[in-house]
């Protein structure tokens, strides 16, 4: 990270509370970037895609702009981040779908050069998943992709902060650490 940025990654599961969480965040005046998967979910379904995730190119796609975007911030001290490359790779896991190349080498790029911060907030799920079109998956869907994510992580040597109770609770413990 050779120009000082201090990058963090804030991930969870579906419905863990992550959006929430991460706009009183950029409330309190950090410089937040947007998650890739939903957004492209949305774009794609409104294209006529109704489940964008099941195609062969989505995990590409994907990670190719979580790179594309990480490297297009403005200089900030502190960013937050939506998710990162490696919770791409936990989403092929989940999916047992094959880790394509595009997708290894935004890991691998991740890794290599020290992109993110060692510490990586791990949003805890609340217990419900609220479905939309872009997030259809089942509260046992959920805690399964919940644990892929805490795997990849631990297995590239993260360290995974798991911010506990209420939302109040989960914002200040996370701001105390980017502070």
């Amino acid at each position: 990270m050779g120009d000082q940025a201090r990058r963090y990654v804030l991930t969870g599961a579906p419905g863990a509370g992550k959006t929430t969480i991460l706009e009183q965040l950029r409330l309190r005046g950090f410089h937040v970037v947007a998650g890739v998967a939903t957004e492209m979910i949305v774009r794609r379904q409104a294209d006529g895609c109704d489940e964008p995730w099941t195609r062969d190119d989505f995990l590409d796609l994907v990670a190719t702009e979580q790179g594309r975007r990480q490297r297009a911030q403005p200089p900030a001290k502190v960013q937050v981040y939506d998710r990162s490359p490696l919770c791409t790779l936990a989403l092929a896991r989940y999916q047992e779908r094959p880790v394509t190349a595009a997708l290894a080498e935004e890991v691998e790029r991740a890794i290599r050069d020290a992109v993110y911060q060692r510490q990586i907030f791990l949003i805890g799920p609340l217990g419900f998943v609220t479905r939309t079109a872009a997030r259809r998956i089942s509260l046992a869907e959920s805690l399964v992709f919940a644990r892929t994510h805490e795997q990849v992580y631990r297995e590239h040597g993260y360290e995974l902060v798991v911010p506990p109770g209420p939302l109040g609770d989960r914002v200040a413990l996370v701001e105390s650490h980017l502070r």
